[in-house]
């Protein structure tokens, strides 16, 4: 059974390579669409470069209707013809505004894979693997990062001044691969239960992803008494579900409030700021993909065994502790050696704790019914947040007309504040979901225990 559920979690999670991938793929094409449809520095910022963001939040935040209404899988699936259709239509692109169609349809993808993907591998796996497989969909995200800078600086030169459109295109070979896939995954057996009521179609998946009959028969009792308890319609936003709606708020709002996508799109700027030379906070950048990747690995790895909230104490220590020696590095002028370590624990920190946690605790605490629209509420406030601060970003962090002109010390203090109002939560507020079903979850967070 577990070599079956891992291949089909596997291919799902892929769509959390392709977001990766996506996201960061823009960074090779930046300076030579700026050079060549010569836009405005507002178009550019707005539209050209940030696009792709505001599909994402609008993918996120209506992600969970056709979730709910067509299914996971089918959902994954036109999530891989949104990737395939964006690849192609931004590399041909002839202009700027076709250019940002396209790329907003690639931010569509991104953000309902954000909901479609975690709640389906939750879904199909058992309490006892869910985390490290639903996790499997961050670690993609990583290594989807990862593979875009490489692609980028493979592809640079191969077709001179249409390097970008190689850069962008080259999506569309995993996009669709990566369609085709999803075709010969099951539905999720508890999506077909919770929705369609249809008892045979989800024993039979249970069995084909390698349940024994007891145990097959065991999940759909389960899953059908949680149902018995919301029978009919139910209503996310209702006091039922005022724990789990308040819990995905904080988890999302404390992942954007730790500075992860401040630090990450602004890597370069920052290490150069703190003394490093253009080439060498390039190269150094590249040090933090890779710290990302590694620790990611060693989240997924141990969120099985030490719990989602024992994964958020550390990392949570872990931030406060580096965001303020970061902070500390600025004020006082210490070496760039040093600054460089702890931007690199703070990576570590974030990549074994929220990074690993994020996607599997909100994907588990919201009951069957309402799991899909839960998804979307948590995601959602995700990528508003990671909207907001990027739009913010500049007012800060710029060096002549920025708030903190050429030291951005206090950045960094008030993220490391932020993150001992996140340490709180966790030590008195965040519930264990380790090796719960997710049935059991959802009676325990809606209070009908």
């Amino acid at each position: 059974m577990q070599s079956k559920i891992l291949r089909i979690s596997l291919t799902a999670a892929l769509a959390g390579f392709l977001f990766g991938f996506d996201t960061v793929v823009i960074s090779g094409a930046n300076l030579p669409i700026k050079e060549l449809w010569n836009t405005s520095p507002w178009f550019h910022g707005t539209f050209i470069m940030s696009m792709a963001l505001w599909g994402t939040v609008i993918g996120s935040i209506f992600g969970g209707i056709p979730s709910n209404i067509l299914g996971r899988k089918k959902t994954l699936f036109w999530i891989g013809v949104l990737y395939t259709v964006s690849a192609v239509g931004s590399a041909l692109a002839s202009g700027p505004y076709i250019f940002s169609f396209f790329r907003f349809i690639g931010g569509l993808g991104v953000g309902a894979s954000s909901v479609a993907a975690p709640i389906y591998i939750s879904e199909i796996s058992s309490s006892e693997n869910r985390g490290r497989l639903t996790a499997m969909y961050q670690f993609n995200i990583v290594f989807g990062i990862f593979i875009a800078f490489i692609s980028n600086y493979l592809l640079k030169g191969v077709g001179g001044a249409n390097d970008w459109r190689w850069m962008l295109g080259v999506e569309a070979i995993p996009a669709a691969i990566y369609t085709l896939m999803v075709l010969k995954i099951p539905n999720s057996p508890r999506w077909i239960l919770a929705t369609k009521g249809n008892i045979e179609e989800s024993l039979r998946i249970l069995r084909h992803i390698g349940f024994s009959e007891e145990a097959a028969q065991k999940e759909v009792l389960e899953v059908q008494q949680a149902a018995g308890k919301d029978p009919g319609q139910v209503r996310l936003f209702s006091k039922t579900f005022r724990k789990p709606l308040t819990l995905a708020f904080l988890i999302a709002f404390f992942n954007q409030l730790s500075g992860i996508n401040f630090v990450l799109y602004y890597a370069p700027e920052i290490l150069e700021r703190a003394g490093l030379a253009s080439s060498e906070s390039l190269f150094n950048s590249i040090s933090i993909g890779i710290i990302n990747l590694v620790f990611t690995l060693v989240g997924v790895r141990l969120i099985d065994q030490l719990g989602r909230r024992q994964l958020m104490l550390v990392g949570s220590v872990g931030y406060i502790i580096s965001l303020a020696m970061v902070g500390w590095c600025f004020y006082s002028g210490a070496g760039s050696t040093l600054l460089l370590v702890f931007v690199l624990v703070f990576i570590a920190s974030h990549a074994v704790g929220q990074g690993a946690v994020i996607w599997v605790f909100i994907s588990e605490i919201f009951p069957n019914k309402v799991r899909a629209y839960g998804q979307s509420w948590g995601t959602g406030t995700h990528w508003v947040f990671a909207a907001l601060i990027t739009l913010v970003t500049p007012i800060f962090l710029d060096a002549e007309k920025g708030i903190f002109g050429e030291n951005p010390w206090p950045i960094f203090a008030f993220f490391s504040t932020m993150m001992v109002l996140q340490l709180l939560w966790v030590v008195f507020r965040m519930p264990e979901t380790k090796g719960v079903s997710l049935e059991e979850l959802g009676k325990r967070l809606s209070g009908k225990s």
